[in-house]
C-alpha cells in the first residue's frame, strides 16, 4: 500500500514539474520577440528621421530653382512699359470733343466737315452758323464744347482756337419700314455717326 501511495505521489508531481517548465519556456518565448521588436522598432525609427531630413534637404534646392524659373519667366511675360511721348515745352496742347449717335448721316456730316478742318475757330462758327445744312448745327454745338473744354480744362482761350482735325466716323443704323402698296413693305435705314474735334491754340507770328 505505502508503495503505491508513493508512486500516486511522484506522478502527481511530475506532470506539475513538467508544466512549471513549459509556463517557463513559453514566458521565455513570449519575452524575447518583445525584446526584439523593442529594440528593432527605435532603430528603424533612427533610421527613418535622418533619411527623410535628407530627402527634404535634397527637395528644398530644387524648388528653390524652380521659384527662381517661375520669377524669371514671369519678368519676361511682363508687358514692356508703355513710352509715352513727353509733351515738350514747343508742343502744342491738344484739346478733344466727341458726340455719338448723332441722328445725321456720316455722308452728310462729311461734307460740312471738310468745309471747317483747318480753320479758324471764329471762322469756323460763321460758316456754320449761316450753312444750310443739318449737319451743320450739330459740328458747330460740338466745337463751341472742344473750346469750352479747352478753357476749364487746360485754361486756353477758347476764342483762340484752331481745329486741327475732325471725322465722322458711322454709327449703328437704325432700321424701319414703311407700308406700301399691295401689302408690301420698304426698308428706311436711320443712320447715325460718331463726330470727334481737335483744337489747338493757335500760333503767334
Amino acid at each position: 500500500m505505502a508503495d503505491e501511495k508513493d508512486k500516486k505521489e511522484k506522478k502527481a508531481s511530475a506532470p506539475k514539474a513538467e508544466t512549471q517548465d513549459t509556463g517557463k519556456k513559453a514566458a521565455a518565448k513570449k519575452d524575447a520577440p518583445k525584446k526584439d521588436s523593442k529594440e528593432k522598432k527605435p532603430a528603424a525609427k533612427k533610421d527613418a528621421k535622418p533619411a527623410a531630413k535628407k530627402e527634404k534637404a535634397e527637395k528644398k534646392p530644387a524648388s528653390e530653382k524652380r521659384a527662381k524659373k517661375a520669377d524669371a519667366k514671369a519678368e519676361e511675360k511682363k508687358p514692356a512699359p508703355s513710352r509715352r511721348r513727353r509733351q515738350d515745352s514747343d508742343e502744342l496742347p491738344v484739346v478733344r470733343a466727341s458726340a455719338k449717335y448723332v441722328r445725321v448721316a456720316p455722308r452728310k456730316a462729311r461734307l460740312i466737315a471738310d468745309q471747317v478742318r483747318g480753320m479758324h475757330i471764329e471762322q469756323a462758327r460763321a460758316l456754320l452758323a449761316f450753312s444750310p445744312r443739318g449737319a451743320a448745327q450739330d459740328i458747330h454745338k460740338l466745337i463751341d464744347s472742344a473750346a469750352a473744354n479747352a478753357e476749364n480744362n487746360h485754361d486756353l482761350i477758347g476764342d483762340e482756337m484752331r481745329i486741327t482735325s475732325i471725322t465722322v466716323d458711322e454709327g449703328p443704323t437704325l432700321r424701319r419700314f414703311r407700308p406700301r402698296a399691295l401689302g408690301r413693305a420698304t426698308p428706311i435705314n436711320k443712320r447715325t455717326s460718331h463726330i470727334a474735334v481737335a483744337l489747338t491754340p493757335v500760333e503767334d507770328d
